[in-house]
């Protein structure tokens, strides 16, 4: 029998929407006291100076494993995301091969075991994330994978999408749509307006993103079926999703923490760090989705910590999109949005781990007497400044460096085992 005791932190116990002062006790993995006076243990941490939190759990990740293992792998991608208090993560299925097959979805979930933080896996919808042959998802969903998702490359067949939207749920799988019209996108780089214009740059309008939601939206409707909606950027999309909501829609929704922070003015530098798709918007749209976050239309922030090389991302019009995200997605989020006084610690939390764990249907997101111990300890009041170069992925590719920022991770425990701090 192994045991831990966290001395004296607050707690956030988002089922209780509010923070407690506690002393949480361990043992073999579960939490088996949060208000002990037990006062040793193989392992104590004193908490006096911490919040602790549910392991946030990050519904969008690209681990890069198999096939791109130059930009990250699943060992790193969870070093990674202990060092950002992640605990539990969704993988994505662009991988070489795509995961569209029993096989790859067991070999990420056996290279996964004994990382540091639980890895869930997210399946392709069609083979090759080509759109044209659905994939057998009863094999997929047997061999572990609990998302459906073609990612990047959104299904263009909506009958094949919209078999999967209707099977998933009998197979207690979560389809996550990258929404996406790929034909207006196509051949932009950047948001479609005045900063397009101004580096004459083909740009992505913001109508791609909006008619991709819209039409998965019709089909939750239409067949009263689940849908989540990943990283939300518009505020027409937030509209929509506020509006299907209203009517009874079972759909969901997400943001990441660059949409709140960052807007469309941040490529007139010209660097590919601040590339994603979607792109970052505008000022109205980054206040829309900030609305979103408040009013509850929009339930989750997930990363979609896309890891890029030096090499790749030297060029800022042939560069990749993505960026990376999981080490300082509390950190940008609480600066952006608590200590701004958009929304509540315990909201953040919510947002970050108790709903993404709900809407996966996995463990986690809480902390309480018998649930796995998967907890961030957090020191709100330190600052510290972004180093690309002191993350622990393989890539370096964030918009966040140099950026100063509120809320620093100090522990991070899985399954009662201290995976990040304390060494």
């Amino acid at each position: 029998m192994s045991t831990l005791l966290i001395k004296n932190c607050y707690a956030v116990l988002p089922e209780k929407e509010k923070e407690e002062k506690c002393s949480i006790l361990v043992e073999d993995g579960k939490i088996k006291e949060l208000y002990t006076h037990v006062q040793e243990a193989d392992k104590v941490i004193d908490g006096e100076n911490l919040v602790a939190v549910p392991g946030f759990v990050d519904i969008h990740v690209h681990l890069r494993d198999p096939g791109q293992t130059q930009k990250e792998d699943i060992i790193t991608g969870c070093k990674a995301a202990a060092a950002g208090g992640v605990t539990s993560l969704l993988a994505m299925p662009n991988t070489l091969p795509t995961t569209d097959n029993p096989e790859t979805v067991e070999y990420v979930l056996n290279k996964a075991k004994g990382a540091d933080a639980k890895v869930y896996v997210a399946a392709s919808i069609t083979k090759g994330l080509e759109s044209h042959e659905a994939t057998d998802l009863e094999a997929l969903a047997k061999a572990g994978a609990v998302g459906l998702t073609d990612d990047g490359r959104p299904v263009e067949n909506t009958a094949i999408l919209a078999e999967a939207m209707k099977k998933a749920p009998e197979l207690n799988m979560t389809v996550v749509a990258h929404c996406e019209d790929l034909f207006l996108a196509k051949g932009g780089k950047i948001n479609e307006g005045e900063v397009s214009k101004a580096l004459g740059v083909k740009g992505i309008p913001a109508a791609a993103e909006d008619c991709g939601t819209a039409r998965e939206i019709a089909l939750a409707a239409a067949y009263d079926v689940p849908v989540h909606i990943c990283h939300v950027s518009t505020a027409t999309s937030v509209a929509l999703i506020r509006d299907a909501k209203n009517r009874g829609v079972k759909v969901t929704g997400e943001t990441a923490p660059h949409y709140v922070t960052f807007t469309e003015k941040e490529l007139l530098s010209r660097d590919a760090d601040f590339r994603m798709n979607p792109p970052l918007r505008t000022e109205k749209d980054r206040l829309a989705v900030i609305e979103g976050l408040k009013d509850g239309t929009l339930d989750a922030i997930a990363t979609d910590h896309a890891p890029h090389t030096p090499e790749e991302k030297s060029d800022f019009e042939k560069a990749p999109n993505g960026s990376i995200g999981m080490e300082t997605s509390f950190s940008a989020s609480y600066t952006a949005l608590v200590k701004t006084g958009e929304i509540t610690l315990c909201e953040l939390v919510k947002k970050m781990s108790t709903n993404p764990a709900k809407i996966l249907g996995i463990e986690g997101g809480e902390i309480k007497v018998g649930a796995s111990a998967d907890i961030a300890l957090i020191n709100l009041d330190k600052k510290w400044t972004v180093d690309p170069e002191k993350l622990h992925g393989k890539s370096k590719n964030t918009p966040f460096k140099g950026r100063e920022l509120y809320g620093k991770v100090e522990y991070t425990i899985l399954d009662g085992k201290i995976v990040f701090g304390g060494i």
